[in-house]
């Protein structure tokens, strides 16, 4: 568990323009957030647009990333589905050598009861060889994980953890208040995990990481002061990674940095040129911000 307190990156999946994986890119993006001080790495969460990868391909990127990694920092792995035996049958096909943890997200589109998600991931954490870290996503899943369904999964020895995307500040609240001291609360929101840290947030998943991971890295590492102040700098650029949904907006401003092409698969379209053009401003300001800072300090 003490692997993951910290700043974690959700890495995207790098295309080429004609849409098959961009290795490449990937292992620059893989040693960029490296550099950035980031803690552990996510590989094939949601940001990783896994709902558009083939199984294999989803293995095959979990191996390039392990082989580019060779053990520097812990590594995630993001399984998930709406159908519980399919997830059960990918966990049985996946190689979890060199994966520290799984993240796997609430079931999306069917609405199940609390009892049905409750159920559907002590399924997973039964079977799942490294330890599970759940993931509630209403903004995705269009079903939110109540606090009394986290704080009873809590207590299953083989889950480890909650990436909380809510935005439900109180709900955060109540699970920091009564979760077991082993279990980490992990925030999935980059602009309030200040404010969960305050309560006792041991991390934060972040999309923005890809990007800036020393800022990222920052709010967490930080004290309340630099934290808060990390914080604000995103405060222009952070809305428009979600305008056109994630990852658009990021591999916009990834393609900026020069990090990977701005691709990505449909259903999924890439950013607009008007946002383009708003991402790459704010890109730009916040560049000008890092540059005076050093020069003040």
């Amino acid at each position: 568990m003490k692997k993951l307190i910290g700043t974690g990156v959700a890495l995207v999946t790098p295309f080429h323009t004609d849409l098959s994986i961009d290795y490449p890119s990937l292992q620059r993006i893989i040693e960029h957030v490296l550099q950035g001080g980031v803690d552990y790495l996510v590989v094939m969460g949601t940001t990783a647009e896994s709902a558009t990868l083939s199984s294999k391909e989803k293995k095959d990127v979990l191996a390039f990333s392990r082989k580019v990694l060779k053990g520097r920092l812990p590594l995630v792995y993001g399984l998930g589905g709406n159908a519980t035996q399919a997830v059960l049958n990918e966990l049985e096909e996946t190689d979890f050598s060199g994966v520290d943890a799984l993240l796997s997200v609430s079931p999306y589109y069917n609405k199940p009861s609390q009892s049905g998600i409750i159920q559907h991931y002590e399924a997973i954490a039964d079977a799942c060889p490294v330890p599970v870290i759940l993931y509630n996503v209403p903004g995705r899943t269009m079903s939110n994980m109540t606090a009394a369904t986290t704080l009873h999964l809590a207590e299953h020895p083989n889950i480890i953890g909650m990436k909380e995307a809510s935005g439900n500040l109180e709900q955060c609240m109540q699970i920091a208040h009564k979760k077991p001291d082993d279990f980490l609360l992990i925030s999935g929101d980059d602009m309030i995990t200040t404010a969960l840290k305050a309560i006792g947030a041991e991390g934060l998943i972040s999309v923005l990481a890809n990007a800036y991971p020393a800022i990222i890295s920052s709010i967490i590492h930080g004290d309340s002061e630099s934290s808060k102040k990390s914080t604000f700098k995103l405060l222009e650029i952070n809305p428009l990674m979600y305008e056109e949904s994630n990852p658009v907006g990021v591999k916009c401003l990834m393609n900026h940095l020069g990090l990977c092409e701005n691709t990505v698969r449909l259903p999924l379209a890439a950013a607009s040129e008007n946002l383009c053009e708003r991402i790459i401003s704010a890109a730009n300001h916040l560049e000008k911000e890092q540059v005076m800072d050093t020069q003040v300090g």
